[in-house]
Formats: structure tokens, sequence, C-alpha cells
């Protein structure tokens, strides 16, 4: 692959992000999309279950495995090792359509609050989740984070700068505010069906065992000491709970 060719590849797939991105929104929130987590027609409820944790088992499968330094050594054998992050990224849009494609309603209702204080409530804060996702991206290296840094220093004929460990913003609060702001928007929902809750379980015990027990183990062996410090003095997800975990 060349250049020209692996920059227009990191494009093409931080496209592909932004509109996966906005429909996983739409998805989970039963906005405007197509298909969402509770639309279609239910099958039976066992059927159901099993495909939608094989679904959830892919998406986890696919996002820890590809994010390991040891998997990434060998696939940039294969790959440039500039196209990387883009693939991981294109990736795990794939496994997500495959989510948006096949998820099965379980439309058994858990709580509503339509039409009242609580409604609004929950709302807001499913949008405040989201813009907290997208926000805490910006306050590490955005462009770094989705590949795009990467491959423009490859087209320059450059080494791209690894990005600084950082302790900004929502950083100074929380060691993973783009996962806190995933949590608080699956959870936050006016109406909460048994499919969307299962969902969120599952999307909320992956994030915690990856996070915790994967992805913090990577960044103490980068960072080191660095890092045992800061997770000494800031929780992981909420503000004030879980310090040094």
């Amino acid at each position: 692959m060349g250049r020209s060719a692996t920059f227009l590849y990191g494009i093409i797939a931080y496209t592909i992000f932004l509109v996966t991105f906005l429909y996983t929104i739409g998805f989970v929130g039963n906005i405007l999309v197509p298909k969402s987590i509770d639309s279609g027609t239910p099958g039976p409820i066992t059927a159901s279950i099993f495909i939608n944790l094989a679904l959830l088992s892919v998406f986890a499968i696919q996002h820890s495995i590809m994010a390991r330094s040891g998997f990434k050594r060998v696939w940039t054998r294969i790959i440039p090792n500039a196209a990387e992050r883009s693939t991981y990224i294109l990736m795990t849009c794939v496994a997500l359509v495959l989510i948006f494609l096949f998820w099965q309603p379980v439309p058994d209702v858990i709580w509503s609050f339509d039409n009242q204080v609580a409604g609004v409530i929950l709302t807001a804060l499913f949008w405040c989740g989201w813009l907290l996702v997208l926000s805490s991206t910006f306050m590490i290296d955005h462009l770094d984070l989705f590949g795009l840094k990467q491959v423009f220093a490859h087209l320059k004929q450059r080494q791209a700068v690894k990005p600084n460990f950082v302790k900004t913003g929502f950083y100074r609060l929380v060691r993973h505010p783009i996962m806190t702001g995933f949590i608080i928007a699956f959870w936050a929902t006016p109406t909460m069906s048994a499919g969307h809750l299962m969902f969120a379980l599952v999307m909320t015990g992956y994030i915690v065992i990856a996070v915790l027990y994967l992805e913090e183990k990577d960044l103490i062996a980068s960072i080191g000491d660095d890092y045992l410090t800061y997770r000494n003095e800031v929780p992981a997800f909420v503000p004030g709970f879980g310090r040094g975990r």
C-alpha cells in the first residue's frame, strides 16, 4: 500500500467511523435510524438472547484482541504500521454494523418515564453521555486516536509523534471519561426495554473488564510509574469513587 493509498484509506476509515458513531447514537436512543435497539419484530426470547450475546461477543473479542500490543506486532507485518489504527477503527465499525443489522429486539419494558420529568432528565443525560465521549477524544489526541495523524505523517514521510500522557479536562476527574460517557449513554433512557437492558449490562461489564484488566495493563507497561501514580490519584469511571482500581 503506497503512501497516498494509505492516507486515503485512513480518511475513508475515519469517515466510516463518523457515520457509524452517529448511527450508534440513533440505534441506542431509538432516534431516526431505520433499525434501532427496540425496533423490528420480536422473535423467540431464547434465540434473541443468544443472537444478541453472540453479536456483543464478536464486538468484545474484536475490540480487545486488536488493541493488544502482541496482535499489533503481528498485524503490522501484513499492513503498513501507519494503517494499523485506521484498520482497528474500521473493524470496530464492522462489528458495530453487525449489531445494527442483526440485533433482536426484546421489547418487554423494564421502566418507562415517557412524558415525565424523570424522562426529560434521562434524555438530557443520554445526550450528555455522547457529548462526553466525543469531547474527551479531543482532550487527548483525537487525530491519533482515530488514525489520521499516523496516515498523514506517513504521507509526509515522517514518523507520527506519540501523544504525551496528559491529565487535562475530564481526565483530571476520571481516568477513562470516554468510557464513562458510553456508560451514561447506554443507561440513560426514558424507556428501558429488556433488550436495551441486556445491551447496557453486557457493554458496561465489558468496558469495566477490558479497561481495568487489559487496557490499563498496557498503559502501565508503556507509561510506567507516572500512570501508576495517576491511577492511585484518579478514579476510573466515577469522580471520587474507585481510586487505585
